[in-house]
Order: C-alpha cells, then structure tokens, then sequence
C-alpha cells in the first residue's frame, strides 16, 4: 500500500509537565513530582502521531530561533516528519506549555505560543505543493485563525480531505467551515465554537447539528470515556471507547486526531476511522507524556483488532 500522505499546518510547543497531588487553587503552593520537559503543541504531536502509525507527514509550522526550538528538529529527525516548512522566527521565542496532572490523569495547560503566532495565510501558501499531493490536510487553532482558515482553503482547492481539530476552542466565522470536511471538537470545544459556556447542558448532538447547520460536512465528537458521536447526513451514531486504566489524558486528542486522519487517509470510511482514532485515544491515554503515548501501528492494529471483537462485536 502507498503511504497515506497527511499534511499537519499547525503548532509546536514544548511542555513541561508535573504532577500533583491536585489541581491548584489561587495563591496555593504544592510539592510536586515527575518533572518533564518534552516536545508539545497540537500539530507537532499530530504531525508525529501520524507519522509513527505510518503516513508519510509534514509539518507547516514556525519555531524560534533558540535551544528550545532544537527539540522540534531533533525530534522531527527521529520521528521521519517532513520538515521543508517548519521555519525559525527570531522574532518570538519557542512556544512553551505548562501542565499540572492530578492523581487522577486530569490536567490544565497553560501555553505561551511565542512563535506560533507568526504564522500566516502566506506560510500555508509557500507549502501549498505539499498540500497539493496530501491525502488529509489537517489543522488545530493554537496558530492564527487566517492560517487555519488557509489551510482548509487550499486542502479542499486540491480535493484532499480536511480536518479541524478545534482546539483551543475559540469563536471562529462561519466561512471558515464551508472548506471544513471533518470538525473534531470534544466537549467543552464544542459549546466554545457555538459562544457557549463549556458546561453548557444541552445535549452534544444537539449542539453537534447547529454546527453542522453552520456548514461543517460532519461533526465528530469526541466523549473522553464514553467514545465518540459522528454526526453526518447519513449518520447519528455513538462509537463505544475501548476501556484502558488511565495514567494521563493529556495526549489522548491528539492520538485520536492522528489516528483518524491516517485511516481516512488510507480510504476507511468514517465508522472505521473513528473507532481507529479511540483506539489511538485509549493507547495514549495508558501512557504518562503525550510523545511516548502515541502509539505505533502494530500497536494500533492490535487494539483496534481486539476492539473489534469486543467492544463493538455487536455494532455494525
């Protein structure tokens, strides 16, 4: 089989991450454990999440110009990613994210995007060669809405599938999801898109249709333990998430997303695709970082056959 080829314009960060006992409160200082600084940012994990399930991806993306940023490159070289449009910006420094975990896998995330915030419309452009070839062109919203918007734009221009990953939620215009095939929001990012609270209680499917209303192609949410809703003409369907014993979700949307995208790209249909981004959800979530929790094919293809036979034997 040919490679599936992915094209991620997105964001890349590093995190530190510790644990604690729980999640601060104002003004209170706590004793931490497991210190860790590693490669992060939603389109820097997505774009080595699809290429260790085997797609052939690259990254469209700014970094700075100091030590940090020698973390993406290293990584980048390790992990296969096409780098010819990952470009240093002396202007802004590396994006960073801070991440407190709980004993319970629970997390907050502060990010500076530093660098980030430099990519533009004309970044998308100057890679639009490699768009052109992609199979699924896919993007996140810790970069400029312009580029996000732009990379819809020129995946659809060039008949590759597009993907939103909505993440960090924030109020996008509604032209933006007329080039959108796949949106990808979990909860809360959800009732973000829609102006609402995060805890707004009206139903996700609910919610999920006024999006689509709005010209999104198919909605499909993501419901950390209970699985995922796809919401499409065709389809209102649940799909069940594969138990694991969680150790940190602070990954688990970025493997759901990579893996989504690869099984698109190889040509499974949005059933399939879905239930291969759980599983890849469910893997990263047994594991502590979001870089070692990405899982590999083989381990990807062995939940997802067990899977099969278990959890979803009795759906269609």
């Amino acid at each position: 089989m040919t490679k599936p080829n992915i094209t991620i314009v997105g964001s890349f960060a590093v995190g530190l991450t510790m644990r604690a006992p729980k999640l601060p409160i104002f003004g209170e200082t706590m004793l931490g454990t497991d210190f860790d600084m590693g490669p992060g940012g939603k389109g820097s994990n997505q774009a080595v999440g699809t290429a260790r399930l085997g797609a052939s991806s690259g990254l469209v993306a700014h970094i700075g110009t100091d030590k940090l940023a020698g973390i993406a490159t290293d990584l980048y070289a390790a992990e296969g990613v096409d780098t010819r449009f990952v470009t240093g910006r002396s202007e802004r420094a590396t994006g960073v994210g801070f991440i407190i975990l709980n004993d319970k896998g629970e997390n907050f995330i502060i990010l500076d995007m530093g660098a980030n915030e430099l990519l533009d419309a004309g970044a998308v452009d100057a890679a639009e060669s490699r768009i052109a070839e992609s199979d699924v062109v896919m993007t996140v919203l810790e970069i400029p809405i312009p580029a996000a918007a732009r990379a819809m734009d020129l995946g659809r221009r060039h008949g590759a599938k597009t993907i939103l990953n909505p993440a960090p939620a924030r109020a996008l215009p509604d032209a933006i999801f007329a080039s959108v095939d796949y949106l990808t929001p979990n909860e809360s990012e959800l009732r973000i898109l829609l102006g609402l609270p995060a805890d707004d209680p009206r139903s996700s499917r609910e919610l999920a249709g006024e999006l689509r209303r709005r010209g999104v192609r198919n909605v499909v949410v993501t419901l950390g333990r209970a699985g995922a809703l796809i919401l499409t003409d065709e389809l209102d369907v649940m799909v069940p998430a594969v138990p694991v014993e969680v150790t940190d979700t602070t990954g688990a949307g970025d493997a759901f997303n990579s893996g989504f995208a690869v099984a698109l790209a190889e040509g499974r249909g949005i059933v399939e695709a879905v239930r291969f981004g759980v599983v890849c959800g469910a893997i990263a979530c047994t594991r502590l970082g979001v870089i070692p929790g990405l899982p590999d094919r083989a381990s990807a293809d062995a939940m997802y056959s067990e899977a099969l036979q278990t959890v979803w034997k009795d759906k269609p």
